[in-house]
């Protein structure tokens, strides 16, 4: 698999975006389930911001609200308000919300595997302008990722782990998104495929201005990225920071990277001390 070209270090000058803002939303499914309990994040133009926490913190919903999938899974915003800029979203379709510039990239990799790759690719632009610049768009993916070039009449239901998330990745770009949602991007890549990601997303964030939120429990590989983070449990923010302050926070350090304050590593599996030693919550 090519690598990813050389990462792009300055951030172009920021135009014509907007922030995105969550304002103490709760979120339940099923009209019973409370899920989200007064979650605020915020989402700066060119900004790439990581949600980090366990299983079931509530990172994915926290995506499925903004990007208004919630509706599929029968959850709805309770409470709260997510905004574009001065426009509230919370409200929109699903489709409507796409057309605003916020694309997610759903965990798992979910793409139509009986369609080839580049099918798969100009769907992603149907929103965009009705796919009138889909050929200039599809070698602005190819920059990103030139195994895809080689790959364009390949069925996509064959392709690998690492060349699906590229494919979806890419998917979402076709449609120009001003804000880029990634659902655990890293998950089931061998070690060296996640560097290989990281550092195309980086590069599309510093060469082409496209904000990003970034959910992922790959904390090592998502602090190294992130220019603010949050992180979450049960439902709440629990601590906030930039991504550089975050990396060198004791508990991160600790609980998300493996490490103690000595250096040596710490594992999971002491729960008890885990929960009594989240100074975060005060």
């Amino acid at each position: 698999m090519q690598a990813a070209h050389e990462v792009v270090q300055e951030k172009p000058k920021i135009e014509g975006r907007a922030a995105l803002h969550v304002n103490n939303i709760e979120v339940v499914y099923n009209s019973v389930i409370l899920v989200l309990r007064g979650v605020s994040i915020t989402v700066e133009p060119g900004q790439i911001v990581s949600l980090l926490g366990p299983n079931g913190a509530g990172k994915s919903t926290t995506l499925k609200a903004i990007s208004g999938l919630l509706r599929a899974e029968v959850g709805e915003i309770t409470r709260g308000s997510i905004t574009l800029g001065t426009e509230r979203i919370d409200q929109l379709s699903a489709e409507d919300i796409v057309r605003r510039g916020i694309v997610q990239v759903i965990e798992g990799r979910p793409m139509f595997r009986h369609l080839t790759v580049e099918e798969n690719l100009r769907l992603g632009s149907m929103t965009y302008k009705g796919g009138r610049e889909y050929k200039h768009d599809l070698e602005r993916v190819f920059h990103y990722f030139p195994r895809l070039k080689d790959l364009a009449n390949r069925t996509s239901g064959y392709l690998s782990g690492g060349e699906g998330q590229m494919m979806v990745i890419g998917r979402a770009l076709m449609a120009h998104p001003q804000i880029m949602m990634l659902d655990e991007p890293s998950l089931g890549l061998a070690p060296m495929l996640v560097e290989e990601i990281f550092n195309i997303i980086k590069e599309i964030n510093t060469g082409e201005g496209v904000s990003v939120l970034l959910v992922e429990q790959n904390a090592r590989a998502a602090l190294a990225v992130a220019d603010y983070g949050y992180v979450m449990e049960n439902g709440r923010v629990v601590l906030d920071g930039p991504g550089e302050q975050l990396r060198e926070n004791e508990d991160i350090k600790e609980f998300y990277l493996g490490l103690n304050q000595l250096g040596e590593r710490k594992s999971y599996k002491e729960v008890k001390h885990y929960k009594r030693r989240k100074r975060w919550l005060g």
